[in-house]
């Protein structure tokens, strides 16, 4: 890692091989917050499921996939943690997500479709946990925040590309003399190969530096993990500083999470037209690219946790302004606000993290975080689809992700406070 080029702020290979791992995986999640919602909706359309338990099945599916990583993140962070595993657990977990990607296709039915979609969704979601507790391997900590927001930045526009030539197929695809099922057939096997294909370069050149040594006599790595994990999990009863930040995290990202997985949903169960939801949506990508990186060198001057803070705050007013959207142009507004502080929250809530915690643990820590992040997003998914089935409107569980972020922003107050004195 050349001093030239980090003097010059220019990214290096290794960080660009990372954060083309960030452009791949994030057509499938761009495709799964908005094209596959509108298809499922017509899956369940056709076995006259109503729209408020659409809604609510779809929140159950992502709750299931979400929950399932926040069990297998911890294990399979404690196990890349050993020397020269974490590329292996990585690229598994990958693949599994893009042939649940590519699978997709198969499923007719609603309920076969929802298996499927929560087998893909857990390959991402695994993989992300080894991706995350990649970033000190390929950077310096005073790089933590830039890179960690070039990843989000160029993730966002650049699932742009495989999505707009999907959306073609899937909004036209009468004028082109195909059916929607083709349509969506095309449109995951380009999303499954822009991923695989983001990821190569990554899987080629990617060295783990840091890692945990084996301990004398330990033949099953299995259980050589699990005993670390569980030793990691009594240290953080002595380091209140890295644990109140997780519980604060678990509040706040929950708010996030599920308002990335729920909008197309949510704004389909409104009746909004589907167009214009993918198009609102699509903006929210092309908003975030330059917000993500405006943040990341913004971090360079202002303390990072003074910007999480901002980004919690500006949270709960979108999710207050949700509560009351009914109308197409409010849904852009949403999407314009989401779009400047979602790829921000994200990637400094990343790299603040990274810096906390030992670097040769970062596999095992980042599996704990992902049970504080995107398992704690089963909370919100599930708490919208039990208040649209229990009061019969869309909007009701808006109001617990206003609570949340909250409860968020005060306990990452202190947990910044206890860090600071532990530092």
């Amino acid at each position: 890692m050349g001093n030239n080029e980090k003097a010059s702020g220019k990214l290096t290979k290794t960080e660009l091989d990372w954060i083309l791992y960030d452009v791949g995986n994030s057509a499938f999640i761009l495709l799964t917050t908005t094209i596959l919602p509108i298809y499922f909706s017509y899956l369940a359309g056709l076995s006259g499921i109503s729209e408020v338990d659409y809604l609510a099945y779809w929140g159950y599916a992502a709750s299931i996939a979400t929950l399932l990583v926040a069990f297998i993140g911890p294990v399979c962070g404690a196990i890349a943690d050993k020397k020269n595993f974490k590329k292996k657990v990585f690229a598994v977990s990958m693949l599994v997500g893009v042939a649940g990607c590519a699978a997709l296709a198969v499923p007719k039915h609603w309920l076969a479709f929802l298996v499927v979609f929560v087998i893909a969704k857990v390959g991402y979601n695994a993989s992300l946990v080894f991706y995350d507790s990649m970033l000190p391997d390929v950077t310096t900590p005073e790089h933590l925040d830039s890179v960690s927001s070039h990843g989000f930045a160029w993730g966002y526009i650049g699932s742009c590309v495989p999505f707009i030539i999907s959306l073609v197929f899937v909004l036209f695809y009468e004028k082109i003399g195909i059916s929607m099922i083709t349509a969506m057939l095309i449109a995951f096997l380009i999303n499954a190969g822009w991923w695989f294909l983001m990821t190569v370069p990554l899987l080629k050149n990617y060295k783990q530096r840091f890692y945990t040594e084996e301990a004398e006599g330990e033949k099953n790595v299995v259980m050589g993990s699990l005993t670390r994990l569980s030793g990691t999990f009594r240290d953080l009863k002595n380091n209140k500083g890295i644990l109140i930040f997780m519980l604060a995290y678990f509040f706040y990202i929950d708010g996030v999470y599920t308002i990335i997985e729920m909008a197309t949903a949510y704004g389909s169960a409104l009746g909004l037209d589907s167009q214009g939801l993918l198009l609102a949506l699509l903006l929210t990508q092309i908003v975030a690219f330059p917000f993500a990186l405006l943040f990341g060198r913004a971090a360079r001057h202002f303390q990072t946790h003074k910007l999480i803070k901002l980004c919690i705050v500006a949270y709960l007013c979108i999710a207050l302004f949700a509560i009351q959207l009914d109308k197409q142009y409010e849904f852009w507004i949403l999407a314009v606000c989401v779009g400047m502080f979602q790829g921000a929250i994200q990637a400094l809530s990343r790299s603040y993290f990274a810096r906390i915690i030992p670097p040769e643990k970062s596999g095992e820590f980042f599996g704990i975080f992902d049970i504080c992040g995107k398992g704690a997003s089963f909370l919100g998914t599930a708490f919208m689809g039990m208040f649209a089935q229990i009061t019969g409107r869309s909007n009701s569980g808006i109001i617990v992700l206003a609570v949340m972020f909250v409860i968020g922003y005060f306990l990452f107050g202190k947990a910044v406070k206890l860090n600071q004195e532990k530092a």
